[in-house]
């Protein structure tokens, strides 16, 4: 479960998030969309503990992330943008470094090593497992990072545009590992920009826009925000934030 509470984030006189109230319940995949400098990356920083809120609170099971910052991490599984990894580690150093942080993995531990080899192997990557991440392409850098996530067992899953450098089995598989994992009672956010992952993988979907929420709901409740009946996610998406282009395209081709 996620709660923000009129959650703002100010950088001097300029405010990249502004009284952001959501809640995200347990068994809930929700997608989080907005265009680019919307707020949505600080947004999901700030949910990990890695930017600290001007104002406002963050719940995470019930834990606020200021006044019990480790028993709220201790649920969190965080998924960047970008697989910055230490590159001198290999697959299977980098998984037993992550689980050592959450205090897991002291000396021979069979359950969380067959759990590490079976998240390797479902994104294909088991064979890499002893390579050195250097060697290691984007996606497979990209699902280094997304084992290491899931490999504690968060309650609470915060992901910064999962699908950049996936292969289409490995998008596809990790959709359907979000819908499997939210069933059993976790909570999934995800931001991207990908307009038919989050219509097609989300239960609900909430848009910001200048650091402000400007809807939130299922893709029936954002058609009637809209004043819309049977438009996809992109043009609701469109008319929310009026994020249509400033000039024609052909304007632009015939200059």
């Amino acid at each position: 479960m996620i709660t923000l509470d009129g959650v703002s984030k100010r950088y001097g006189d300029f405010t990249a998030v502004r009284d952001l109230s959501l809640h995200v319940a347990a068994g809930e995949v929700f997608g989080f969309l907005g265009p680019n400098g919307a707020g949505k990356t600080t947004t999901l920083r700030m949910l990990a503990g890695i930017l600290r809120p001007s104002s406002g609170r963050i719940l995470l099971n019930g834990h606020d992330l200021l006044e019990e910052p480790t028993e709220a991490k201790r649920r969190l599984g965080f998924i960047p943008d970008r697989p910055f990894v230490y590159e001198k580690l290999t697959g299977w150093e980098y998984l037993r470094f992550v689980a050592g942080l959450y205090g897991l993995w002291k000396g021979t531990d069979p359950v969380l090593e067959r759990r590490a080899a079976e998240l390797l192997a479902l994104f294909d990557i088991d064979d890499w497992r002893h390579e050195l991440i250097e060697s290691y392409s984007h996606g497979m850098r990209q699902k280094l990072i997304i084992a290491g996530a899931f490999l504690h067992r968060p309650s609470v899953l915060v992901v910064d545009e999962p699908m950049v450098g996936l292969d289409p089995k490995s998008a596809r598989t990790l959709k359907d590992l979000f819908r499997e994992y939210a069933r059993r009672g976790n909570t999934v956010l995800v931001s991207t920009h990908t307009l038919e992952v989050a219509e097609s993988m989300c239960d609900r979907i909430g848009i910001i826009q200048a650091g402000t929420l400007r809807a939130c709901g299922t893709m029936d409740e954002l058609r009637a925000d809209a004043v819309t009946s049977g438009d996809g996610l992109e043009e609701i998406f469109l008319r929310l934030t009026g994020e249509r282009p400033s000039r024609s395209l052909a304007e632009v081709l015939d200059a």
